[in-house]
């Protein structure tokens, strides 16, 4: 794969930073059928017609657009609505460098999935060790503990 970062977490679930078209193609062979990009269309790696690439190759396509400085706890809540949507399916989640996405998974292994924190902390603590904004966020919504169902 050309994206950063990528990582398998469960047999159903791959993180990595931003998709490159050679590796849109390569998704269908490893089975997935869904991709969630939750960096902005206006990243300055975003790849043009990504989600016309990942739908002419067959796989559903969502974005949740998550801004840098201000992830909201409402975003989190929807990223787990779409992995409940398409539970039962192979995903793959993507931001600009598996940043975002790498805390929205380890909120996703804690909240929903109710692992602990060390287990949860995989592949997070392999990309980076979160700043002080996405560190108060992580702890708005532990804090929180939306409503999700599992």
């Amino acid at each position: 794969m050309d994206a950063e970062n990528t990582h398998q977490v469960f047999d159903w679930l791959w993180s990595s930073g931003q998709l490159s078209g050679r590796d849109i193609h390569a998704l269908p062979a490893l089975g997935i059928e869904v991709v969630v990009n939750l960096a902005l269309p206006t990243s300055t790696n975003a790849l043009p017609g990504e989600a016309e690439r990942v739908t002419r190759d067959g796989m559903a396509y969502v974005q949740i657009p998550v801004e840098w400085e201000r992830p909201r706890p409402e975003q989190f809540v929807q990223f787990a609505g779409v992995l409940d949507a398409f539970r039962g399916h192979k995903v793959w989640v993507h931001c600009a460098m598996n940043m975002r996405v790498s805390v929205f998974i380890y909120l996703y292994r804690r909240l929903v999935l109710s692992e602990s924190d060390e287990a949860a902390s995989f592949p997070m603590r392999e990309v980076w060790t979160p700043d002080e904004t996405w560190q108060a966020f992580i702890d708005q919504v532990l804090l929180a503990k939306p409503h999700i169902t599992k």
